[in-house]
């Protein structure tokens, strides 16, 4: 059960990497510091909208429209950070077994 946990932990932790990669990459191309028309970009860019847009669509359906500003991927964050900080160590403690003495 521990693998499983740590599993899901490692794959949170790998999300949370890819969506700040993501936002970052993405805030580089709108201010012009790299070039989406280079080949490299435009396949990690492709690859990251890939993995997170399947997580922000439901929510930029619920979130308020800001304009420019898209607040789907803090929200995922947070969710993450939830996830690792409050519920995966509760898992850790509730599979543990007591040992006899």
């Amino acid at each position: 059960m521990y693998l499983a946990i740590s599993l899901v932990d490692f794959l949170l932790m790998v999300l949370n990497w890819v969506i700040v990669a993501q936002v970052v990459l993405s805030w580089l191309v709108a201010f012009n510091v790299v070039n989406r028309h280079s080949g490299f970009v435009s396949s990690v860019l492709t690859a990251l909208d890939t993995v997170t847009e399947p997580l922000y669509r439901p929510l930029r359906r619920i979130l308020p429209d800001f304009g420019g500003l898209d607040f789907a991927p803090l929200v995922v964050l947070l969710v993450v950070f939830f996830l690792r900080s409050r519920v995966v160590p509760y898992l850790y403690v509730a599979t543990a077994t007591p040992v006899a003495i």
